[in-house]
This record gives structure tokens, C-alpha cells and sequence, in this order.
């Protein structure tokens, strides 16, 4: 599904991301993990298109994408759910998931079904509605657009528990049921790993660790050497 070989990318003078590569196989759920500014967001943003791109290449399905604009990126198949949300405050639940709707297999209904207290709060504001709730109406809006592939930054953080429970447990269904690719960064690595297939851990921009999630899991001394663990 998502093909990353030798990326690098700057900001200002720093070299942020050094070779990286990274591989998502379809109606899995990769894991990104390490510190905080190592580059995990910044990758993110690399694959949807929203940095200066430097060197290396960025496959979708075998399609190179990374000279595309981020609407071609979009209606190739990738949706993004940054760490901000930035859903529309002025607009109710149901018209933010409506405005992002593309013709496919999501429906107002079926992303209802999937977050049944978005269906409660649909004539709600965005800005009326709890931090949990705008995170799975941001998850939704970009279900709306039929991606393929998922990319999510930081979706847990901040949350209260039953939440963080709700949006995992939402993350394995799209994974299991619709068969639908994602890529996750996260700092609750022991909950993330836990949800995922694969694993990577940056540091300093490096891909020091990639194999499967259990593997990571089962080895508390190497998971707290490599990152903060959650």
C-alpha cells in the first residue's frame, strides 16, 4: 500500500529525518514510536505532501506521490488526522462529516455506526462538543473521504481513558473489517503496541527499531531503552 524509501527532510539548518523508509502493508497497522521531536510527525507530513520535499521517493500502490499536491494525494486514497484535528468550529458534527464527503464506502451512517456518540451530537457545533469527541469526528471527517490509507498523529493524546478505549478499538475495526491500512503515531507505546501490527522507532531522525509489534512488546527493557513507554 505505502511505499517510503530513503527519506530526508530539512527544516532550517536541521536535518530531521535521515534515510528513512518505511513500508505499510494493506489492512495493517504500523506504529510509529520515539521521543518527542524525532521526527514522527514531521514523517506524517512528509506522506501527505505538507512539507518541501528533499530527497528519496514515496510510493501509494506503486504510484509515485511524492511531487504530487496534497488534493492529488487525497483523492488517491490517503487521509490525514493531524494532531490538531482542526475540525470547523461554525459547522454542526454532521455537516463537518458531510462537507468531506466523496463518493465510496463511507456514509454518514456507517461512521455513526462506527462512533455512535458523533450520531448523538450531529446538530452540535464543532466547538461544542468534548476533546474526544472532535477526535473522532476528525477520524470520521477523513473516513468521509474514502481513503485507503490512515495516517494519524498523536490520536490518543490528552484523552480520558474510556475514550482512548473507544478510538482503539475503532483503529482494529478499520483494520480488521474494512481491510483498511494505517499508520499510527503515537506516545502510549504500551497501549499502541498492544492495537498494532508492526512497529518503527525513531531517534534522531533514524529508524532504530522495525519488526512486530509483539516482539517490542515482549521485551520491556529494550521498549523502555528505545522510548518513553506509555
Amino acid at each position: 500500500m505505502l511505499n517510503v524509501k530513503n527519506i530526508n527532510q530539512y527544516y532550517g539548518g536541521s536535518h530531521i529525518l535521515r534515510d528513512v523508509s518505511l513500508q505499510a502493508t494493506p489492512g495493517k497497522v504500523t506504529v510509529i514510536l520515539g521521543r518527542n521531536g524525532v521526527g514522527k510527525t514531521t514523517l506524517l507530513a512528509t506522506i501527505m505532501g505538507l512539507t518541501t520535499f528533499h530527497s528519496g521517493s514515496i510510493h501509494l500502490r506503486g504510484i509515485p506521490i511524492e511531487s504530487m499536491p496534497v488534493h492529488r494525494r487525497s483523492r488517491l486514497g490517503i487521509g490525514f488526522v493531524p494532531q490538531t484535528r482542526d475540525i470547523f468550529a461554525s459547522l454542526t458534527v454532521e455537516e463537518n462529516l458531510a462537507v468531506a464527503a466523496r463518493p465510496g464506502r463511507w456514509s454518514l451512517q456507517r461512521v455513526y455506526d462506527l462512533f455512535p456518540r458523533l450520531a448523538e451530537r450531529r446538530s452540535h457545533m464543532g466547538n461544542q462538543i468534548s476533546g474526544g469527541e472532535q477526535q473522532m469526528l476528525a477520524m470520521g471527517r477523513a473516513l468521509m473521504g474514502d481513503p485507503s490509507l490512515l495516517l494519524l498523529d498523536e490520536p490518543l493524546e490528552g484523552l480520558a481513558p474510556i475514550i482512548v478505549d473507544t478510538l482503539l478499538a475503532a483503529i482494529q475495526r478499520l483494520s480488521r473489517d474494512e481491510a483498511l491500512t494505517v499508520v499510527l503515531v503515537e506516545q502510549s507505546a504500551k497501549l499502541a503496541l498492544e492495537v498494532t501490527d508492526r512497529v518503527l522507532v525513531l531517534n534522531r531522525g533514524r529508524i532504530v527499531f522495525e519488526g512486530a509489534s509483539a516482539q517490542l512488546l515482549s521485551d520491556p527493557e529494550r521498549l523502555s531503552e528505545l522510548v518513553v513507554a506509555g
